[in-house]
């Protein structure tokens, strides 16, 4: 009876179930890019800083002793002041800085694509075309992608997802 205590043991285990789920999807995204131009414009800025020293500038025909003057804005593009700077005392220290910044002129007329415009930070982006562009997934898995012409994208994904519950 000892002998067959084992094979009863494996007669009365339940049996084992598992739940299993599987799935394949594939896909291909092809994108033709539309045009765009995005520009930003810099405007004019003027700054002084100094001591012992003296300043002299002219507004409309007038000098303007201890004064720094301001810009003068023309169609939108500031131009500095001409400022005139002597040492207040000689020989005694002194410091003395100045900074202008030209804007950008303003246009006209809306920028071409492609072409480059008057302001200092641009960025276009011509039209897309889609040339050979195309995209293929076999029943395989095998992802083909062929490139197409400039300002395009192409793009291939398989997922295989497998669940053992």
């Amino acid at each position: 009876m000892k002998k067959f205590l084992p094979l009863l043991l494996l007669a009365i285990t339940p049996a084992c179930y598992a739940n299993l789920s599987h799935s394949i999807s594939s896909s291909t995204k092809i994108t033709v890019g539309g045009a765009s131009t995005s520009a930003d414009r810099i405007g004019s800025t003027y700054s002084v800083s100094g001591t012992g020293v003296d300043t002299t500038y002219t507004a409309g025909g007038n000098a303007v002793s201890n004064g720094v003057g301001s810009l003068v804005i023309s169609s939108g593009v500031g131009t500095a002041p001409d400022l005139t700077v002597t040492q207040d005392v000689p020989a005694n220290s002194f410091s003395f800085s100045q900074s202008f910044t030209q804007a950008d002129a303003i246009a006209g007329s809306a920028v071409t694509t492609g072409e480059t415009a008057n302001f200092s930070d641009i960025t276009s982006i011509a039209g897309g075309t889609a040339g050979n562009l195309a995209g293929t997934i076999t029943s395989a898995g095998a992802i083909t992608l062929t490139a197409g012409g400039h300002n395009t994208e192409a793009l291939g994904q398989v997922t295989s997802i497998l669940i053992v519950d």
